[in-house]
């Protein structure tokens, strides 16, 4: 069973920086696409950025030019790097991988930006 353990949510003033690590139980070469989600309350769960196997890279425009998805294959890690945060960015932050039409969930992490 595939795992991906997230960590470095926090508290963050407007403006800050906060990165995300997602470690993975496999090779996260073997999954086709590794992305971050995050879900604000009472909204729906929506895509913030995804890095395919190839190394491209996909934002959502909310997010483009302050965050940054990468990854340390020797390390089974995926990150996301977040500058210039905003009220707006506060959710709940979840790493998926997706692997021949199955998709992977890891447990969320609470960022939280004040303004």
């Amino acid at each position: 069973q595939v795992q991906l353990v997230e960590s470095g949510g926090g508290l963050v003033q407007a403006g800050g920086s906060l990165r995300l690590s997602c470690a993975a139980s496999e090779s996260i070469l073997s999954f086709n696409t590794m992305a971050w989600y995050r879900q604000a309350p009472g909204k729906l769960r929506e895509s913030v950025a995804v890095l395919t196997s190839g190394g491209s890279t996909m934002y959502a425009d909310s997010v483009k030019g302050r965050f940054t998805v990468s990854r340390d294959n020797s390390k089974g890690t995926v990150y996301l790097q977040m500058h210039g945060l905003k009220p707006e960015d506060t959710g709940v932050y979840s790493c998926n991988a997706v692997r021949a039409s199955r998709a992977y969930w890891g447990q969320g992490t609470q960022v939280t930006v004040s303004s």
